[in-house]
C-alpha cells in the first residue's frame, strides 16, 4: 500500500528528515547491539531494501551489509549460516545469529566480484558452486550438467544398486513384456504388448540423439537381446551395439525403477 504525505512548508520537511534520520539510527543500533557484523538483506520487489542513510550508519558501524539476496536462497543461506531469517530488527537477537569465521569480497574474473563466507560453524553440510562461462549459453549448460550429476548422486544415496545403460535394461524389459502379452488375452494382451513397445521409445531417442540410424540400432539391439546377450547396448562412442559393461556405462537403478513406476501406475 502507497502512502502519500503532502507537506507545505520546510519545517515539516526538516521535522520529517530528522524523524527518519532517528528512525534509521535505532534500527541500525539495533542490529549492532544484537552482535552482528554482516547483515545479508532479502531482495524487495516493492522497494529498496536499504536506503543510503542505512547504509552510511551500518558502515560507521562496522557492519557489512550484502544487498540483493535472492528470496529462493533464503533457506540454503541460513542452513548453512546456522541462522535464523529476521523479518524486523526487533527480533535480531544473539541465538539467532550464525558464526563464520570469514566474510569477504572477493574478485572472480572479468570484473564480476562475489562474497565469500567461508569457516561457517553450523553442522549444515553444504556448499556453493560458482559456474563462469564465456557467454549465458555456456553458463547454463555446465549448470545443467552440475545439476544432472548431482541428481546421480541423490539417486545413489537412495539406492545404491546401479544397471547398465545404453537402452539395455528397456530393450530388455520390452522383450520379456512382449513374450509374458503373448501369453495372455483380450484387454490385457494389447496393454502389456503396448507398455512393451513404448519402453523402445528409450534406445530408439538414445540412437537419434546420438546421430545414428534409430530403427537400425533398434531392431539390431532387439535381436542381440532375444539371442541372450542381455548386457548389449548402444555404444555412442563406436556408433554400434557392444557389451556396454566392458564400457563402464552404468546408471542408477532408481532412475529407470522410478520413471517405470510412474508409467504404470493406475490413475
Amino acid at each position: 500500500m502507497d502512502n502519500q504525505v503532502v507537506i507545505s512548508d520546510y519545517t515539516q520537511m526538516d521535522r520529517i528528515l530528522r524523524e527518519e534520520r532517528a528512525y534509521i539510527l535505532d534500527l541500525c543500533k539495533k542490529i549492532k547491539k544484537s552482535g552482528a557484523n554482516v547483515l545479508l538483506m532479502q531482495k524487495s520487489i516493492l522497494r529498496d531494501a536499504l536506503n543510503d542513510m542505512a547504509l552510511h550508519f551500518l558502515t560507521k558501524m562496522k557492519v557489512l551489509v550484502v544487498k540483493d539476496i535472492e528470496r529462493d536462497e533464503i533457506d540454503f543461506v541460513s542452513r548453512t549460516l546456522g541462522c535464523r531469517p529476521i523479518a524486523t530488527a526487533d527480533h535480531m537477537l544473539p541465538e539467532h545469529l550464525g558464526q563464520a569465521d570469514l566474510v569477504e569480497e572477493i574478485s572472480v574474473g572479468g570484473g564480476n566480484k562475489v562474497v565469500s563466507i567461508t569457516g561457517c560453524q553450523s553442522n549444515a553440510k553444504t556448499c556453493s558452486i560458482l559456474v563462469q562461462g564465456s557467454n549465458k549459453l555456456l553458463a547454463d549448460e555446465a549448470e545443467r550438467s552440475i545439476h544432472d550429476a548431482l541428481c546421480v548422486i541423490r539417486c545413489l544415496v537412495k539406492n545404491k544398486n546401479m544397471i547398465v545403460g545404453g537402452g539395455a535394461p528397456e530393450i530388455e524389459l520390452s522383450i520379456k513384456l512382449a513374450q509374458y502379452a503373448a501369453t495372455l488375452s483380450g484387454v490385457d494382451s494389447h496393454c502389456i504388448k503396448a507398455f512393451a513397445d513404448a519402453l523402445e521409445i528409450i534406445p530408439f531417442t538414445l540412437a537419434e540423439n546420438a546421430g545414428l540410424p534409430p530403427i537400425n540400432i533398434v531392431t539390431e539391439l532387439r535381436n542381440r537381446h532375444a539371442e541372450g546377450e542381455a548386457m548389449a547396448g548402444i555404444n555412442v562412442k563406436k556408433s554400434c551395439i557392444t557389451n556396454i559393461t566392458e564400457e563402464n556405462v552404468l546408471q542408477p537403478a532408481l532412475v529407470s525403477i522410478s520413471a517405470i513406476t510412474l508409467a504404470s501406475e493406475n490413475r
